[in-house]
């Protein structure tokens, strides 16, 4: 695809104007709009049902560099209704193919001594290392994550060999898939969104992997006498917190327990939901995030 010229407008807007900013955006012909923190204000753990915002946002909308931009900015004025056109920031865009710029910002992870992820365009650093392909899709999660690289790295120190594995909460299924790679014999992965199982599925393609070692399901349809010699649920305190039971009893007997998408905060919270079911180990963190490790017993 050849490269296009763009102009790109930039403002600061609050939270509550968010969306009504960037429907007026898209309303005046932007192709794209984009929000970032205006204050370098952390987000972590949303409430349920909860869509997070930056309290201040810097609003950033993609246009055709052909564009009146006069006319635009008098147009947004009483669409906003602010005084908006008076802060708006044109600045025209170096030519670039922007359907690949982003690729850039997506390299080669190593997670631990074994195991990488590799977006499938780039070369693997180390081709004989394990090289997990995975590209950015449907945000289900890509290793990039302090969660998601937690539990990475704690695979990878696992011995997996003919192991039965659960992923509770699979998403692009990159915890999964992993096991696989390192030597897991099956995965179940578990997902209440059927984009995310289809997500699943097509990255355990990407990776050659045979389709009978990754079963894929929403909860209700869990197959009858599944045990998890290994299970693992990256997903948040409160839902970990609400499916202990579940999680208990999808876990064999000196199975082993990994658990993530908590905060420092809530360990002792989440962990005391597992016990005494678990011996726990030291929890792993990385900026602020928390993984669990447990085994249970007998």
């Amino acid at each position: 695809m050849s490269a296009n010229r763009w102009i790109q407008l930039q403002t600061e807007v609050p939270r509550q104007q968010t969306q009504s900013a960037e429907d007026a955006m898209l309303d005046v012909g932007a192709v794209s709009v984009t929000l970032q923190d205006a204050a370098d204000q952390p987000i972590l753990e949303p409430a349920v049902g909860e869509t997070p915002l930056w309290d201040s946002c810097i609003l950033k909308a993609l246009f055709p560099s052909t564009i009146d931009t006069e006319a635009v900015s008098l147009q947004l004025q009483p669409q906003l209704q602010t005084q908006l056109n008076q802060e708006l920031r044109w600045e025209l865009l170096e030519d670039k193919d922007w359907s690949q710029e982003w690729k850039k910002y997506f390299k080669p992870l190593k997670c631990g001594d074994r195991l990488w992820i590799c977006p499938s365009w780039t070369d693997a650093p180390d081709p004989q290392a394990i090289n997990l392909l995975l590209d950015p899709g449907l945000a289900f999660g890509t290793g990039s994550h302090p969660t998601t690289h937690l539990c990475l790295r704690w695979l990878d120190q696992q011995n997996l060999n003919g192991k039965t594995v659960i992923d509770y909460g699979c998403g692009s299924g990159i915890l999964g898939i992993a096991a696989l790679l390192l030597g897991a014999e099956k995965v179940i992965a578990i997902d209440n969104d059927p984009q995310a199982l289809l997500a699943s599925r097509d990255n355990a393609q990407r990776n050659n992997i045979a389709d009978q070692r990754l079963i894929t399901c929403l909860p209700h349809a869990i197959p009858d006498n599944s045990l998890a010699d290994i299970m693992l649920a990256n997903i948040l305190a409160a839902p970990l917190i609400q499916l202990a039971d579940n999680i208990t009893q999808l876990t064999a007997g000196d199975g082993l327990l990994c658990l993530s998408g908590l905060l420092e905060t809530q360990i002792t919270e989440v962990s005391a939901s597992y016990l005494p079911s678990f011996n726990f180990d030291v929890a792993g963190i990385e900026d602020e995030w928390a993984r669990l490790s447990a085994t249970k017993l007998i």
